[in-house]
């Protein structure tokens, strides 16, 4: 346990090193009589994704190592998810409800201490909520039932298609949770909801011109605030949620802007590799569980609606976006090919509720000593090298 603490310490070093915009994401959401949108730019050192089509009726589990209890649960709501390190493991998403989870980094996250809760990843949390949650008051309840486990310093903003919102933070090892009355901007960058919300009292839009957290929070604020002030038809809507994310990007670390519109059902995104914009109508998939995981590369040069160009989901596509990203993250490079080719693999071993599997996923337990290593212990991993421990 020694070791695996040094470990995560040295990681956190690790990330430290790199320049704060790379963490810089910014999110909010938009609200005006019907109209509900969520904004998001992915900020990070790499912009490879794949955009997975989820399926309910599927049996989980979480990927955990050592001796954790890993969470299980059953998908209720198909998902539409962008994800980078692999599938189910998402940095956010929408669901057939209409609920939205998009995370960012946050310097000053705790996690609960050690308990009797089963264990999930900070993506795989997103993942669970995805399936599970139909609305941000079965976010938080959810939220209570596992733990998450886990170095990497993350806090998420949740919205609903009813436009009910929630910042989902882990401070002091306690849940803090903002939504309804106590939500009053439903923005969120990378410092706590309420440092962010006093700065932008005290600061006008117009002054708050920096990249920083604070004026970036400050200035997406602002526009959610008059975006309730003037109906707008749909095409106005989804036009003013890329101003905002043009605003508020991120120059050389921008990889993804996505905006979401829960009222139909839609998710329009752009990349840095890909500037044209691409729309996904999410209604249009059939989301039980005897059909096909589908995939579609975030990066391609489709323009316009895509709905209709996402192919099967394979293991080699996975695979190859594993080894892509894996490779172009600092700190992931020297991961193992068998470890990528593990976690490759993993999610092809989720079976339809009711179905036997040909192999279940296998879960670390006292009395195993050949555990399945999560996507977040091949960093500690890496670290470990680097500074001899392991």
């Amino acid at each position: 346990m020694k070791i695996i603490c040094k470990i995560a310490l040295s990681f956190l070093v690790v990330i430290s090193l790199f320049n704060a915009e790379i963490f810089a994401c910014t999110t909010f959401c938009l609200k005006n009589k019907g109209e509900v949108l969520f904004g998001k730019n992915y900020d990070w050192m790499i912009g490879d994704g794949m955009v997975f089509v989820n399926k309910r009726g599927i049996e989980k589990s979480a990927l955990v190592s050592g001796n954790e209890t890993a969470a299980r649960w059953i998908s209720k709501y198909g998902n539409v998810t962008f994800n980078q390190y692999g599938r189910d493991n998402p940095s956010g998403g929408m669901n057939e409800a209409g609920l939205v989870i998009e995370l960012m980094w946050l310097e000053e996250t705790q996690y609960p201490k050690t308990d009797a809760r089963p264990v999930v990843d900070v993506l795989e949390w997103i993942q669970y909520q995805l399936d599970t949650s139909a609305n941000v008051g079965e976010v938080i309840k959810n939220s209570e039932a596992v733990r998450i486990a886990s170095p990497v310093k993350l806090h998420y903003l949740v919205n609903d298609k009813a436009g009910n919102s929630a910042t989902i933070e882990f401070l002091d090892g306690k849940l803090v949770a903002h939504t309804g009355e106590n939500l009053a901007a439903a923005t969120l960058t990378n410092d706590t909801y309420e440092k962010s919300l006093n700065y932008s009292k005290a600061t006008t839009p117009e002054k708050a011109k920096t990249e920083s957290s604070l004026d970036r929070f400050t200035r997406a604020a602002g526009k959610t605030k008059e975006f309730a002030q003037k109906p707008k038809t749909e095409q106005e809507a989804v036009n003013y949620a890329f101003e905002i994310l043009s605003n508020v990007a991120q120059k050389n670390s921008t990889q993804w802007s996505i905006v979401y519109d829960q009222t139909r059902g839609k998710i329009h995104f752009r990349s840095m590799q890909s500037p044209a914009i691409k729309t996904i109508e999410t209604k249009s998939f059939d989301y039980s569980c005897a059909n096909a995981v589908k995939i579609f590369d975030v990066n391609s040069k489709e323009a316009g609606d895509v709905t209709t160009k996402f192919a099967d989901y394979t293991r080699a596509a996975n695979r190859d976006l594993i080894e892509r990203s894996f490779s172009g993250t600092p700190f992931l490079k020297v991961v193992s090919s068998a470890s990528r080719d593990e976690l490759a693999q993993f999610p092809e071993n989720f079976v339809c509720e009711g179905v036997q599997a040909s192999r279940k996923p296998q879960l670390a337990t006292a009395q195993n000593t050949q555990p399945e290593h999560g996507f977040l212990y091949h960093a500690l991993e890496y670290v470990g090298k680097l500074i001899g421990v392991v």
